[in-house]
């Protein structure tokens, strides 16, 4: 499976409009991209431990989204309503950093591959 993981931190000047085009163009990728597993959205807990590092940036919003294989995440990232959704994501994101990650069971771990 590959967790496609994206960290991001919105502009603050987003209006209610953008906002309200990119929470439609996250529910039409979910709902309308077949390839994908899951799609999780939120926000920050911030209550708690302090894994905040000083000195490292603030994402405080996450979206993962779970695919079968290598191809199902390019399938994914080709699909219109993918398109749509960078669109609005380019548009109101300040900073962000996204990764792929290929996850299995814990003793599939190799630090070295």
């Amino acid at each position: 499976m590959i967790l496609h993981v994206v960290l991001f931190r919105p502009r603050t000047d987003v209006t209610e409009a953008e906002r309200r085009g990119f929470a439609a163009a996250l529910t039409e990728a979910r709902a309308t991209t077949p390839d994908v597993l899951h799609f999780w959205v939120g926000r920050r807990v911030v209550e708690g431990p302090a894994y905040l590092m000083s000195g490292f940036p603030d994402f405080p919003y996450a979206a993962v989204v779970a695919v079968r294989d290598r191809a199902a995440l390019d399938a994914y990232l080709a699909h219109p309503a993918h398109d749509a959704l960078s669109h609005y994501f380019n548009s109101t994101a300040e900073a962000a950093l996204i990764y792929d990650y290929e996850v299995g069971e814990p003793d599939a771990l190799d630090f070295h591959r």
